[in-house]
């Protein structure tokens, strides 16, 4: 039977570039909305379309790594079946 599924473990500096990079994206165009010369009614919607950008995108990369997932866990058990009924399997019986 093969090992069990490999669980990738991010380094620390990885972590603390992606928290890096997202605080500075959300940072920088937050603060490039408000600096707009604009109306205050502007200025809100767009920073709803910001905020909505980043809750989709939390979402669509949860659900991407779930399926993937639940392809991995699919994908052992057809094999643990496959590997069980070539155990049970005796060509000389």
């Amino acid at each position: 039977m093969q090992s069990p599924l490999n669980n990738q473990v991010h380094s620390t500096g990885w972590i603390v570039q992606a928290w890096a990079s997202f605080v500075l994206s959300v940072g920088a165009m937050s603060v490039g909305i408000l600096n707009l010369p604009v109306d205050n009614w502007v200025k809100g919607y767009m920073g709803m379309g910001l905020a909505f950008t980043v809750g989709s995108t939390i979402s669509m990369a949860k659900t991407t790594r779930d399926n993937h997932e639940a392809k991995r866990l699919t994908a052992r058990v057809d094999e643990a079946r496959v590997e069980k009924l070539l155990s049970e399997h005796h060509p000389l019986k």
